[in-house]
């Protein structure tokens, strides 16, 4: 399957999904087994405007791991002809005259369907300030079946910042391709979900459940997604950033309510909303998931770059 732009989470289809995550299973083989030559004369520029540790990295191991070559600017704002007043479009178009792929993130949510409608080769949108990030959506997917067994029939808790995690947005997307989903959404008032993605759910007939106990919610499902409260995204309203943080927290009291086979994830990085003592319990999945994503981006890149 020819995959081109990947820009956000409502342009996979159940069919797709099923392919690339059969893709995946088999980068986490050669992965594992060393790595491979078949992007050989391949090169991709990973372009990032704002920090990234796992997602840049990782899109770059995948890279390495299959033999392809990169270039890369982790401070595109500051360290590219941004600087000097050029446009994201026509940065995208030189750029995208010395590759063969452009992996980029931008503060500015549709960034990414920007560069896409000018650049000669595909664009990975690896996050869009608050938009989406749908790259990050396919590999906690590729968690949830992974470790969970299925998706079909699951009940996932979406917990913190869920009016500015472009992360939590792509998933949710992501969910409606499946059957007997149920979300709860647990989040302070000041960042509750927002209403494009709650009308997105009601067109689909997914059921989903505004919340405030997370004790009653954590006994109830198979997923915890929790994230961090994201204080770069409320600029100067400082009051907001105080009364949506430390509001919900995983800790061992969450722990002992949760079903045995249930899991914890997060997108990562974290703060202080999943405590440490968490690490050690197997139900937290963060860290394996983090690694999915090394998987999923290999057969991401083989998939646009080989067909």
């Amino acid at each position: 399957m020819k995959l081109n732009h990947i820009i956000k989470a409502q342009q996979f289809d159940r069919k797709t999904l099923e392919e690339i995550f059969r893709e995946t299973e088999e980068m986490e083989k050669i992965a594992r087994n060393g790595g491979s030559d078949m992007l050989k004369g391949k090169l991709m520029a990973t372009v990032f405007y704002e920090p990234s540790t796992r997602t840049r990295l990782s899109f770059e191991a995948a890279m390495l791991k299959l033999g392809g070559e990169l270039i890369s600017t982790e401070n595109a704002r500051e360290f590219s002809s941004t600087a000097k007043g050029e446009s994201l479009e026509d940065t995208v178009r030189i750029i995208g005259s010395y590759v063969d792929l452009i992996v980029l993130r931008h503060y500015e949510s549709g960034a990414a369907e920007r560069a896409a409608k000018v650049s000669p080769v595909p664009i990975i949108n690896a996050g869009d300030g608050p938009g989406q990030h749908p790259t990050q959506a396919l590999l906690d997917l590729y968690t949830i079946k992974k470790e969970c067994g299925r998706i079909d029939g699951i009940k996932i808790a979406m917990v913190g910042d869920l009016a500015y995690s472009r992360t939590v947005r792509s998933l949710t997307y992501l969910l409606t391709k499946y059957q007997d989903i149920t979300i709860y959404f647990v989040a302070p008032e000041v960042v509750k979900m927002r209403g494009d993605i709650k009308h997105y759910l009601s067109n689909h007939k997914i059921p989903f459940y505004e919340e405030t106990d997370l004790l009653k919610v954590a006994a109830e499902v198979d997923v915890i997604y929790q994230t961090r409260i994201q204080k770069e995204r409320f600029g100067e309203n400082i009051e907001d950033f105080e009364k949506a943080k430390d509001k919900y927290i995983i800790n061992k009291e969450v722990l002992a309510v949760m079903k045995k086979d249930a899991i914890v994830m997060h997108p990562l990085p974290r703060v202080n909303e999943i405590t440490l003592d968490c690490d050690e319990d197997p139900r937290a999945a963060y860290f394996r998931q983090a690694q999915n994503g090394l998987y999923i981006r290999m057969a991401l890149l083989k998939m646009i770059l080989l067909g």
